[in-house]
């Protein structure tokens, strides 16, 4: 008897979503860094398990929109839930609920889906503080199931998917057995390479980048990719290009590593860096990034 649900994972900026999911999936299907903000997509992860498929959602973190593109993130996770046949929040367990979690058990309320709550980052509690937290949760809604993880680590990450079990239902799968995303392989490519932007660059210029496949042609045993990076200013451009070329050289490097292992070839990769202004408040700029608004509109 088949059995699926759509999953959405939501939660504020850098408390897990992506790692968790990675996690469940058992494959690095959403990039991951320090820094918040880094999922700008929904990624959608689908893992299928003997007769039961789950579709993952991967949402961007939720904050206070500055630009455009930050509607978009925000648009998208709205999108995200709507589409959804459940929800897993995602917060930290050393802090009591925010503005933002509370606005998010809102909408689960409000949409009256069933949901589970993941209390990330346990490792850095006690027990009594991690029963404070739970409390103050259980005081704000009636989750269907409560589980503390430490999804860096993966403990307990295997008693958050058998949790959300009880989120499937009968019926025929959306995708094959063999699918992992929905995502191109372009677009994997470039997350691919967005996060070594986000890994290997300081704290404000990573944020103002994107990055878009020109090229991206199958030869004998070997991906060509032709991947341009896009700043917002001059002085972003020398940082990530580094003093002879070798900030950019080591993130292709590292991108080079990841590509090979997900694509299971060898990669050919062509970087080039060039400025667009504000960007990130374009609406002609973000569509041709691929942050398309119609997407998650419709």
């Amino acid at each position: 008897m088949k059995k699926t649900a759509f999953i959405a994972i939501v939660g504020r900026p850098n408390v897990g979503k992506s790692t968790l999911m990675n996690h469940m999936m058992g494959e690095k299907i959403a990039i991951v860094s320090s820094k918040p903000q880094t999922t700008r997509n929904r990624i959608m992860g689908v893992l299928t398990k003997g007769e039961d498929q789950y579709v993952f959602f991967d949402t961007p973190g939720v904050h206070k929109a500055k630009n455009k593109l930050g509607d978009y993130m925000m648009k998208s996770v709205r999108s995200s839930v709507g589409a959804a046949d459940a929800v897993i929040l995602i917060a930290d367990a050393g802090h009591p609920a925010g503005d933002i979690e509370k606005q998010l058990i809102e909408q689960i309320k409000k949409s009256e889906l069933p949901s589970m709550l993941v209390l990330n980052k346990i490792d850095l509690i006690n027990r009594e503080k991690l029963a404070e937290t739970i409390a103050g949760y259980a005081a704000l809604h009636n989750f269907d199931a409560v589980v503390p993880t430490c999804a860096e680590s993966g403990k307990n990450v295997d008693a958050v998917l058998e949790e959300a079990g009880q989120f499937l239902y009968e019926g025929d799968w959306m995708f094959a057995s063999d699918t992992l995303t929905d995502q191109p392989e372009k677009q994997i490519a470039a997350e691919i390479v967005r996060e070594k932007l986000l890994r290997t660059l300081s704290e404000e210029v990573p944020h103002g980048t994107a990055v878009v496949i020109e090229e991206f042609t199958e030869e004998k045993d070997m991906l060509r990719i032709r991947a341009e990076i896009f700043c917002e200013k001059a002085s972003h451009k020398g940082i990530i290009v580094g003093k002879g070329g070798e900030t950019l050289k080591k993130i292709g490097t590292y991108a080079i590593e990841d590509m090979e292992a997900f694509f299971g070839v060898k990669v050919y990769l062509n970087l080039w860096v060039k400025i667009k202004e504000n960007w990130r408040d374009s609406d002609f700029a973000l569509n041709n990034f691929g942050y398309n608004k119609k997407e998650i509109d419709g």
